[in-house]
């Protein structure tokens, strides 16, 4: 094919305005020999979002530096976070709506018996499973932030309707579809994350908005024993817990819509020059914006990359915590000799020791700016792992020090967290990323289901059995933390002999192969952020 050479000057990237082949040059030989073709007539993928936005960065001499951007930084910050920071707070808060009704009378009232109270909070947990591969796979296909403003709605919608539930049947085909729809909530908030934010901006920002799990954790407990005090309502306690917050979420379902920005294309709030900032600032990622394409051959990378299996192994240990804390620590506390009032109100440091934990371990992330991801999901594990052997080792006399423990569980968000930034950093490729996504929530859902099991009714108010799977997850996590460092530095080190060290150069073709959709493994000027 005949090159052509319509020199008329050059851009931030150092190429020709037009002759996008050789600022991306030399793709690599592994998978796109095929695809070179295509490359040539265009510099982007014909499915990328915000495509043509890049395209006008590279016909354009926009320059932006670190000064200039920071204003555009804490416009987006002052708009999309506040969305994405009270989104994450009213899931998490239904998420604790089983476990705060059922410091009441939710079990008496269905007649639950044996293990009845353990296979719904499973069931929840079964629906997500279902939901999990189908919700990714439409959050890369549609228009994510309508997509998952409509999941909102249903959602509000089926916790209002658990006040009709008068059964153990009713209650599971509540939760299974509640679990179903909850499914694309936290990968579409950190979908629209990575649209916004670069490496080095993600990991301050996640940890915002999941340290909403903790202010979740006081409000719903607040609103728990405020509502526990209506004894006097035609509704009884726990009935009044999922209207409250069925209803909470079916407003917050209607302003998320109004709200939330699909990319950057449409951000309402941005002027088209800000626009244009942004995608030229986010491309350095060298991950593009989002591929509408589902490709099958990125799907199959996914699941021979070692490290997305470490990451979904950890996410199977992060599930196995959560399912028994989020649903069990009304139950262990009431076991150490409160009552089911004070059981809720107890919660209330549970949230805050979140919060400030979580908080403060993406503020380290971005204060370093150096490789400390996978340092800090090591770091975050401490502190609970503590928790629970001293849950396990002291005595039932000492239930204040029991209690404080128990404050410790929650901070299960540190891990989480972690997991998810690194998802978003080191996998390249729209297709392979949401790939990784469906697996580790497949394996944390699954894991939510094994926490929520192990927890028997005969082994109260210690649970030996649950603690000791807490422990041993942990304990697993934490290993894996080590072997995942060392496979991302050798990673690294191995791509520098081999293709040498990254020049600025370099770089400007790694964030062509970004917006043309390939691959961590396809494209040889990507380096690992851990």
């Amino acid at each position: 094919m005949k090159e052509e050479k319509q020199e008329t000057g050059t851009n931030e990237f150092g190429m020709a305005k037009v002759d996008y082949e050789i600022a991306a040059g030399d793709l690599d030989n592994q998978s796109q020999e095929s695809s070179d073709l295509h490359a040539i007539a265009s510099p982007v993928s014909a499915h990328a979002v915000g495509g043509d936005l890049f395209q006008e960065v590279l016909h354009s001499d926009l320059q932006t530096d670190e000064k200039t951007y920071a204003p555009i930084r804490r416009k987006i910050d002052r708009w999309l976070l506040p969305v994405l920071c009270v989104t994450y707070m009213l899931q998490f808060l239904d998420k604790l709506s089983l476990n705060y009704a059922n410091a009441y009378s939710l079990s008496t009232d269905l007649k639950l018996v044996g293990n009845d109270y353990g296979n719904i909070a499973a069931i929840f947990n079964a629906g997500y499973l279902v939901g999990t591969i189908p919700g990714n796979w439409l959050i890369q296909r549609v228009p994510v932030a309508k997509f998952t403003g409509c999941a909102l709605l249903i959602w509000a919608c089926l916790l209002v309707a658990h006040i009709g539930a008068k059964s153990y049947g009713g209650m599971m085909a509540l939760r299974f579809i509640l679990g179903i729809m909850e499914a694309t909530i936290s990968p579409s908030n950190m979908m629209m994350c990575s649209m916004f934010y670069n490496k080095q901006e993600q990991p301050f920002r996640m940890c915002t908005f999941l340290s909403m799990n903790g202010v979740a954790t006081m409000v719903g407990a607040l609103l728990s024993y405020g509502l526990g005090h209506a004894t006097s309502s035609s509704l009884k306690p726990w009935k009044l817990i999922f209207l409250v917050i069925g209803l909470l979420n079916f407003a917050w379902g209607l302003c998320f819509l109004y709200f939330a920005p699909d990319s950057p294309g449409n951000a309402r709030f941005l002027t088209h020059d800000e626009k244009l900032k942004v995608i030229e600032r986010v491309s350095k990622n060298q991950m593009g914006i989002k591929d509408t394409e589902f490709k099958f051959s990125q799907a199959k990378e996914a699941l021979l990359d070692l490290n997305a299996w470490i990451l979904a192994v950890c996410g199977l240990a992060c599930g196995v915590i959560n399912g028994g804390t989020s649903n069990f620590i009304s139950s262990l506390i009431k076991g150490f000799g409160f009552s089911g009032l004070n059981a809720t109100l107890l919660q209330l440091p549970t949230g805050g020791i979140e919060f400030v934990v979580v908080f403060c371990t993406g503020m380290a992330a971005i204060l370093t700016k150096k490789n400390v991801r996978v340092i800090l999901l090591f770091l975050t594990c401490i502190p609970t792992l503590a928790g629970l052997i001293g849950i396990h080792v002291i005595p039932l006399t000492h239930k204040w020090a029991l209690v404080g423990c128990c404050w410790l569980l929650y901070i299960i968000g540190g891990p989480v967290i972690m997991c998810w930034i690194l998802i978003n950093v080191t996998i390249a490729g729209s297709s392979k990323a949401s790939t990784v996504k469906m697996m580790w929530f497949l394996l944390y859902t699954a894991g939510n289901i094994v926490g929520s099991k192990i927890f028997y009714t005969r082994e109260a108010p210690k649970y030996i059995s649950g603690m000791k799977g807490l422990i041993a997850s942990y304990g697993g996590m934490m290993f894996l933390a080590i072997v995942y460092y060392f496979l991302m530095m050798y990673r690294n080190k191995s791509r520098d002999k081999k293709y040498g060290e990254v020049t600025p150069e370099d770089e400007k073709k790694g964030i062509i192969n970004g917006f043309r959709d390939m691959t961590d493994f396809e494209n040889k000027y990507f380096r690992y952020s851990y």
